[in-house]
């Protein structure tokens, strides 16, 4: 059991990489199961001049497991434009790599979040000095509410509805130099309103995945936290399989995000500037479901190999051979969903 904690160290340090400049303490998490397909739902109006829509995502609770934070739209910060989290896998673990607002769209893993997130860039519109345009191709904008508007057709290369990147049956995809640029801007982390969204989605059990089966009654809303006026999704995006271990048996270790590891899939990169849910808190023995919770199921005195040990009557000057390095450890089986077509994205407000 000691080897075996090791060894899952030793997997996530190999894969952490630089240290944006613009990055701060956090949480990173990972999970031994995938995220369920990305479901199937209509985009919501518009509600207005400078609101961006923001997609919906499989976020994970320690008591919980998957649950999906619908998507919304948001008043977005003038210039900003908000580049998604995602699924990553990696070392036997599926990592988040949360999303960030900044000057230009980075990489989120290739995943086609639909309504111009089509797994590269922003095709859902563009800042004109301090004016937002929606592209009414892929967008669901009233033009009596909204007259910043224009037409421009988006091609989608990617129309599954798997919600990670790399591993067995993710998307396959890597980061392009724009985006690895844009990685290494400064960034700003999830907005107020985008964090209520995600903590009103946490206490709701019918936006769990095993409630669900992948189709939350609760796709999409027009502002964040408005759940009444939500927009249903029309189906999930593959056949939900229920995982074979509970949401604890699942969980990978917790580590600080200072330094977040890009997936095996990607180019190396710089890190996300924050954790996508909620600032660090210090180490604490009690789990009750808070996904920012550092693992303590490691002992102290497990942190290294204890292969320094003399045998009774070795002299000191003939030390006994270091042990060999632990195997690494076959990384667990991992859930993944079948992936049907996505549905054409040039219709807004029909789905993706």
């Amino acid at each position: 059991m000691k080897h075996a904690h090791i060894t899952r160290w030793l997997l996530v340090v190999t894969m952490l990489l630089g240290l944006s400049s613009a990055s701060f303490a956090g949480v990173f998490i990972s999970v031994r199961i995938g995220p369920p397909a990305l479901p199937v739902y209509a985009q919501p109006i518009c509600p207005g001049p400078g609101y961006m829509w923001t997609p919906g995502y499989w976020a994970w609770n320690d008591d919980a497991g998957y649950y999906w934070v619908p998507g919304t739209w948001v008043m977005a910060p003038v210039g900003m434009l908000w580049t998604p989290g995602y699924w990553g896998w990696g070392g036997g673990l599926y990592l988040w790599h949360p999303g960030y607002w900044g000057p230009h769209i980075g990489f989120y893993g290739g995943i086609n979040y639909g309504f111009g997130y089509a797994g590269v860039g922003f095709a859902g519109g563009e800042w004109r000095g301090r004016e937002f345009f929606y592209n009414r191709s892929v967008t669901n904008v009233n033009v009596v509410n909204v007259t910043n508007v224009y037409n421009r057709t988006v091609v989608v290369n990617n129309v599954t509805h798997v919600s990670y990147n790399g591993g067995t049956g993710g998307v396959v995809a890597r980061p392009t130099p724009q985006e690895m640029a844009a990685e290494r801007e400064t960034h700003q982390p999830p907005l107020a309103a985008q964090q209520q969204q995600m903590q009103q989605a946490e206490r709701n059990p019918q936006l769990r995945a095993t409630v669900n089966h992948g189709r939350p009654a609760i796709a999409a809303t027009a502002r964040p936290g408005d759940f009444h006026s939500a927009v249903a999704a029309r189906a999930a995006g593959a056949a939900y399989h229920a995982p074979a271990m509970s949401p604890r048996q699942a969980r990978g270790p917790d580590m600080p995000a200072e330094r977040v590891a890009q997936n095996s899939g990607a180019t190396p990169g710089a890190t996300r500037n924050n954790d996508g849910f909620r600032p660090f808190s210090p180490p604490s023995n009690n789990r009750s479901g808070n996904m920012n919770r550092p693992q303590n199921n490691m002992r102290q005195n497990e942190s290294r190999p204890q292969n320094n040990a003399r045998p009774q009557g070795q002299p000191r000057g003939n030390p006994q051979p270091r042990e060999s390095a632990p195997r690494r450890e076959q990384a667990p089986p991992q859930h993944r969903d079948s992936a049907p077509p996505r549905e054409n994205e040039h219709h807004p407000g029909h789905g993706f």
